[in-house]
């Protein structure tokens, strides 16, 4: 199956900074980098504001890239209640948001993530970064890093051996394919 790829898209959650990265990965374990970046809202929002417009963010990269699997960072206990509760609920929104475009989503801890993309569960940033730039073939890291770490975590699933069966990303279900046309023509009707 020389040339079938797998489409992930990584999300590492946030209400502030919600980091994006969709790969295509082959089954060589090869990855080629789609497209990175930050879904960004505002502090002073209200909350429900703020997740309105990271779903809507979200709906706009299911449609547009049509990943066959989401991953998403497991939330992990913070010392900070109000960030693992902003991040919590980022993350149930991303898993919503994939249930209802009918895509498997896979979460994965941080260490697991970094242990897959450097080597070692207990990589810093910087090391994360780097390790991503070197295996997506980047001039330089990715920024900032939420986008790093969401493009790490795209790996470390496409890596898996969770994902399915190679092929499979070229396989559309008639439910995603419906999702994702009535997505484009409600983005098409709102402007």
């Amino acid at each position: 199956m020389a040339g079938r790829s797998l489409r992930v898209l990584g999300i590492d959650p946030g209400l502030t900074r919600c980091g994006f990265g969709v790969i295509d990965v082959r089954a060589d374990r090869s990855a080629t980098l789609v497209a990175v970046g930050v879904l960004r809202t505002a502090a002073e929002l209200p909350i429900e504001r703020r997740l309105l417009a990271i779903g809507d963010g979200l709906d706009a990269l299911l449609a547009e890239h049509a990943p066959a699997a989401v991953a998403v960072e497991r939330v992990f206990a913070q010392h900070n209640l109000r960030t693992v509760m902003g991040t919590a609920q980022a993350a149930g929104l991303v898993l919503e948001r994939a249930a209802r475009a009918g895509l498997p989503v896979a979460s994965h801890t941080p260490s697991e993530v970094k242990a897959a993309v450097t080597g070692y569960g207990g990589a810093d940033k910087r090391q994360v970064a780097t390790m991503v730039q070197r295996i997506l073939r980047l001039d330089t890291p990715p920024s900032p890093a939420d986008a790093a770490d969401a493009l790490a975590l795209a790996l470390c699933h496409g890596w898996s051996s969770s994902v399915p069966a190679w092929g499979a990303a070229d396989a559309v279900t008639p439910a995603q394919r419906a999702w994702r046309d009535a997505e484009r023509h409600a983005r098409a009707h709102r402007t």
